[in-house]
């Protein structure tokens, strides 16, 4: 089951598990970058100044992806909503009087009858 930004119920953080595949991912394409560029540094001829960018970038992509790979979302403070706050009632309407709300209680367990079973 994939994760939407738009889903979410609560202000919980991503799972750990998502979180660590989002930043194999992002480092599996830096490299994947990384290793395009070195490829180029040997075979795009004549040589020029744009085969320093590639060596420069084919050094320091393994950086980037090592230290991206690392920042996990923990270094982002998220905001926590409260479990407490309510909704606002709507307002009644002139014509209707104010009812009192429908309350639903659950029983964990069954309840006991006084009779035993026979």
């Amino acid at each position: 089951m994939r994760r939407t930004p738009d889903a979410a119920v609560t202000s919980l953080p991503r799972a750990p598990r998502d979180e660590a595949r989002e930043r194999v991912r992002h480092y599996a394409i830096t490299m994947g970058i990384r290793t395009v560029c070195f490829i180029l540094v040997f075979t795009v001829q004549p040589m020029g100044w744009w085969t320093w960018v590639f060596a420069i970038a084919a050094a320091v992509l393994p950086y980037i992806a090592v230290v991206f790979a690392n920042a996990g979302d923990d270094s982002v403070p998220t905001d926590v909503e409260s479990p407490l706050i309510e909704l606002e009632a709507p307002t009644a309407q002139q014509d209707e009087s104010p009812r009192s709300p429908q309350v639903i209680t659950v029983a964990e367990t069954p309840a006991r009858s006084a009779e035993p079973h026979s």
